[in-house]
């Protein structure tokens, strides 16, 4: 039998969400940066490229407050 995790008040769904809104947010302000200096599609990928890492560390904060530590 597997022991018990540690209650948390957040849940999958949560770190999806954070994950997901923060990728979503860091394209379409790329799509911006790049459709004033010509090239949506770029500055679109710029975004999703900064937007990976920026959402993991969205979830990680998110979650490191959980822990307590």
């Amino acid at each position: 039998m597997t022991p018990d995790a540690a209650p948390s008040p957040h849940s999958l769904a949560t770190a999806s969400g954070l994950l997901l809104g923060s990728l979503a947010a860091a394209m379409v302000v790329g799509a911006l940066v790049g459709w004033a200096f010509g090239s949506a599609a770029l500055g679109l990928l710029v975004g999703a490229v900064v937007g990976i890492p920026l959402g993991v560390l969205v979830v990680y904060k998110v979650y490191g407050k959980a822990g307590g530590g």
